[in-house]
């Protein structure tokens, strides 16, 4: 029977087994403050070692025998800094022992980690890039001790290193924010108390985990501001640096951060003002002012014929570009010839940004990779999902939603559909690979606040995916691309898509998209825009599961091996857990192996 505390599918029964609430402080915090900025969650799954001789890593980093060696390091790190601003510093370290040297391997199995040799990952050419060090560094300053105004307050656990150091086996921690606070604790263990939760000046408003470096002695948290401002944070050693302090790089409000896939240190950064900044973790930030459209010189996304995507006018048209802007270290123009004014080599040292990307001339709200980390799925407030080239810079595609402004996105584990949902209360399936809409899906009732893929019940053939709106309804859907049924005007319409519809994204060349598009005003076509298809070209799915949850608007969901996360605006966590059936579809497939061979033995 269901309640407040479970709901039905077909699968089974889904049943609340855990819940965080937002701590009275922060409720004060949050009735004070004139905006609130909604609760988003993190989590990461961390494999603890099976035997307590195995934990030496952990404590030879929480205060291991090279002290003096960390300490001297520490100083010539400070000698370097040239006063301007800096990526992994904001106060005058303490003194107390670095957590930045000789880390444990990894032993995570969140993702799998690809060699840096085989990465395909944006700027993995870039002189002093990935693959050149064998150790990640580590923050800088001690958060325990810092004498920073940013950071107000850091309330660990009581025997917080004692704790982590007894875990064994998997771990999964949740990170997220509320209000002025930002919280780690750990999933499915009913504890009453965070791990830790830190207080800041400024708001936190998206951040994201590093699973290509995360262990049990390290976990890489970036975490974005109202501000601006970037804070990179390792829970497990409370050391933390920064990036774009003050708003040096960009002053506009942080809408979504995301390490890249499978990279150590390149992190990617969205803002208000419209533009995506690229970042590395190891570099210190530089002197850095971006081209603004219709300045010189416009270093901007070349179209398939290397010509300029915007007018010699340095016109610019954010449906058929992306403007980008290459720092004098950027690894295509270091080399090249040298600007006027400009000084050689010496003023060439790799500094933050990568790069700067003018991608929307509004907010963008947040941004996913494909799983191979070559192209991103971008969601701006102007009702675009862009399609971007990584590596290239480059804009691939550029879908209109049916109605106003997109609010949140999600790319399929296989990388073959990308969801949204808006305004207009619709859940849009968009395959990139046959650059058209799959189906829209219908059950909302106002604005949806979360989309996300199950990779459990995902296998190629059949999706299975979930949905939060304003709402607060949990919706899930199952989605199987030959059993839609296609409208009566989809013949037409995939008569005009069947050139490219089965060719691979990464494959075809740029500006096929342009071929089969009708003129937009009486205009050649824009090669990369697809204006909206109507109701009647684009089938329909309809909901498996539709849940009330609560009064609190809903924000976040995401889904863990064990069950899904919920969150909503105030900072209310709820973990759901999976009927106790469900197992990953090749789980069950390798045990029927395993009992079919007993049979036959």
């Amino acid at each position: 029977m269901e309640n407040d505390s479970t709901f039905v599918a077909p699968e089974g029964v889904y049943s609340v087994t855990e819940e965080h609430k937002p701590n009275p402080l922060a409720q004060h915090t949050i009735a004070a403050a004139p905006v609130l900025y909604p609760t988003k969650v993190s989590t990461v799954t961390v494999r603890f070692p099976a035997s307590k001789t195995n934990t030496a890593g952990l404590a030879h980093l929480l205060g291991g025998n090279r002290e003096k060696e960390l300490k001297k390091d520490k100083v010539v790190g400070r000698e370097r800094e040239d006063g301007l601003s800096v990526s992994s510093s904001d106060d005058v370290d303490d003194g107390s022992p670095d957590a930045s040297s000789n880390p444990a391997p990894d032993t995570s199995v969140s993702t799998p980690v690809i060699p840096h040799e085989q990465l395909s990952t944006p700027f993995s050419h870039s002189p002093g890039g990935l693959g050149k060090r064998k150790s990640a560094p580590r923050p800088k300053h001690n958060m325990r001790t810092t004498s920073s105004t940013f950071i107000t307050r850091l309330q660990n656990a009581d025997n917080l290193n004692k704790a982590l150091g007894s875990k064994q086996g998997e771990t999964t921690f949740m990170f997220y924010n509320s209000a002025k606070t930002f919280v780690w604790t750990e999933a499915g263990t009913k504890i009453k108390e965070p791990l830790a939760r830190i207080y800041f000046s400024a708001y936190p408003t998206c951040h994201d985990v590093n699973l290509a470096t995360v262990s049990p002695d390290r976990i890489d948290v970036i975490i974005g501001f109202y501000s601006g401002d970037i804070l990179w944070f390792d829970p497990i050693s409370s050391r933390y640096g920064r990036f774009n302090k003050q708003g040096r790089i960009c002053n506009s409000p942080c809408t979504a951060i995301r390490w890249v896939p499978d990279s150590p240190n390149l992190f990617l950064v969205s803002h208000a003002d419209g533009t995506i900044i690229v970042y590395d973790k190891e570099r210190e930030d530089g002197a850095f002012t971006p081209h603004e459209p219709g300045t010189s010189p416009p270093n901007l996304s070349s179209s398939p014929d290397g010509s300029s995507s915007s007018s010699s006018q340095g016109e610019w048209n954010p449906l058929d570009s992306i403007f980008v802007t290459m720092p004098p270290w950027h690894p295509v123009t270091v080399g090249g010839p040298v600007p006027v004014g400009t000084k050689p080599e010496k003023e060439k040292t790799a500094k933050n940004p990568v790069s700067h990307w003018r991608v929307s001339r509004r907010s963008i709200v947040d941004f996913v990779f494909s799983p191979d980390a070559k192209f991103a799925a971008v969601i701006a407030e102007d009702g675009c999902l862009r399609v971007i080239d990584t590596v290239a810079e480059q804009l691939v595609d550029c879908y209109a939603s049916y109605f106003g402004a997109l609010t949140c996105v999600a790319w399929s584990p296989d990388g073959r559909f990308i969801l949204t949902g808006g305004q207009d209360d619709l859940v849009t399936i968009f395959s990139p690979w046959e650059q058209r809409v799959i189906a829209r899906c219908q059950g909302h009732s106002s604005f949806v606040s979360g989309v996300a893929f199950d990779e459990i019940r995902c296998d190629g053939r059949t999706y299975r995916f979930a949905s939060i709106g304003e709402d607060n309804k949990l919706i899930l859907w199952d989605f199987s691309s030959g059993a839609l049924h296609r409208p009566k005007l989809h013949a037409a319409h995939q008569q005009r898509m069947s050139m490219t519809s089965t060719i691979s994204l990464a494959l075809r060349r740029r500006g096929e998209s342009t071929l089969y598009l009708p003129p937009t005003g009486g205009e050649s076509p824009l090669p990369r825009y697809h204006p909206a298809p109507s109701r009647n070209e684009v089938a329909v799915v309809q909901p498996v599961v539709v849940k009330h949850i609560g009064n609190d608007m809903l924000t976040d969901i995401a889904f863990l091996p064990r069950g899904l996360v919920t969150a909503t605006k105030a900072g209310h966590i709820k973990f759901w857990i999976r009927p106790l059936a469900v197992q990953h579809r090749h789980l069950r497939t390798q045990s029927a192996l395993r009992r079919a061979s007993q049979t036959d033995a």
